[in-house]
């Protein structure tokens, strides 16, 4: 277990036909308030892992919270994941962290877009664990019972000091069972008629959909997206981030690779109407940000956006489009009902992964942690 360069970590990612977008050296220059160091874990001379682990340190201490966000990058199917897990521990423990936060980024269960869309009309259903799923994951199963086992502790964190990731998430597979790479007609069909109809509508109203090749073009596009993303804030009430953080982001992810993220503008007659940005690392790409205007609603530019981004996900060989993070709220009465319904409509998935999991260092430390975190939740 030692650090690796930014190079060599990068290299390990590009080996791989999936990591998160999250564990690339590129965000933690995305995460500037975080201090950053790339982990390689090695058998031999092999370099067989890595982790990008960001360090938030604690007020007034020299002790930090290390964390890898949708990480490491290592073989979860291990049956001995105490062989991977130790060695960093002790790395990140020599580095003055007391405590470790990471999210593994396997998958536990999966229910199809017509079962989470039963559980909605269920009077008797309010939470998504309460629909038997369509699929047990073994691995992720093995993975949630051996982090019991030593010692790491299950967190519900939304937001705050370590930045928690969903636990669920919402995904269009774009390739068959069988692995072959499904094709713009077989996913039109698998979505639901109002999908369809207003992807037709968004067409037949003219809607255009332009995207960025390059960042610098990307770069480009930043202020009409943020301009709008703002807006949808305000009418959304959420806060939203500043211009110079996606500046950073289009910036840190474009030199990476030059397909790594892209810029979505939706127009008609001239008006920005919906405007996302997407990221993609090998075969799996990521929804990432979305904004849309209030005014001309009815010429549907956030479907016509979607499906611009589902179509060259495709073209681009990806096995996955992931539409990011949903509650497990099925209570028709919330209001997080609604942005569930938007994402069932494409005919996807509802994804659990196995969350993100703390092991504490330096007990007295994390208590005071923990206690701070419970105060300012």
């Amino acid at each position: 277990m030692r650090e690796v360069t930014e190079d060599q970590h990068l290299d390990f990612i590009r080996g791989r036909r999936s990591a998160s977008f999250l564990q690339t050296p590129a965000w933690g220059r995305v995460k500037s308030e975080w201090r950053r160091e790339s982990l390689g874990f090695f058998r031999g001379d092999d370099l067989v892992g890595v982790g990008l682990v960001l360090y938030r340190q604690l007020p007034k201490v020299k002790r930090y919270l290390a964390y890898l966000p949708e990480g490491p990058v290592i073989d979860w199917s291990d049956d001995d994941l105490s062989a991977w897990l130790t060695p960093m521990t002790e790395h990140l423990r020599s580095r003055g962290a007391f405590g470790v936060r990471m999210g593994p980024p396997v998958v536990t269960r999966r229910w199809s877009a017509a079962q989470v869309k039963e559980g909605i009309a269920d009077d008797a259903v309010r939470r998504l664990g309460e629909v038997p799923p369509s699929e047990r994951d073994h691995t992720g199963a093995r993975v949630v019972s051996q982090l019991c086992e030593l010692g790491w502790r299950l967190q519900a964190v939304e937001g705050g000091f370590a930045a928690g990731q969903p636990q669920y998430n919402f995904q269009i597979p774009l390739r068959t069972p069988e692995g072959e790479p499904r094709t713009e007609d077989d996913v039109l069909k698998g979505m639901n008629q109002l999908w369809r109809r207003n992807i037709k509508k968004a067409a037949k109203e003219g809607v255009e959909v332009s995207s960025s090749t390059t960042a610098a073009e990307a770069a480009e596009s930043l202020q009409a997206f943020h301009e709008l993303y703002v807006h949808t804030a305000e009418r959304d009430h959420f806060t939203p981030r500043p211009l110079s953080y996606f500046r950073t982001m289009v910036e840190a992810l474009g030199s990476e690779e030059p397909d790594r993220i892209r810029l979505y503008l939706a127009r008609h007659e001239g008006d920005l109407v919906a405007a996302t940005i997407a990221i993609r690392v090998g075969g799996h790409a990521w929804y990432s940000y979305g904004a849309s205007s209030t005014e001309k609603r009815e010429v549907r530019g956030s479907n016509a956006v979607q499906w611009a981004m589902i179509r060259d996900a495709l073209a681009a060989g990806a096995d996955v489009y992931d539409l990011r993070g949903i509650t497990d709220t099925l209570d028709p009465e919330d209001s997080h009902v609604g942005l569930i319904q938007f994402k069932v409509g494409t005919g996807g998935e509802a994804v659990e992964y196995a969350g993100e999991w703390d092991l504490p260092l330096n007990k007295p430390l994390y208590a005071a942690f923990d206690l701070y975190m419970k105060r300012r939740g």
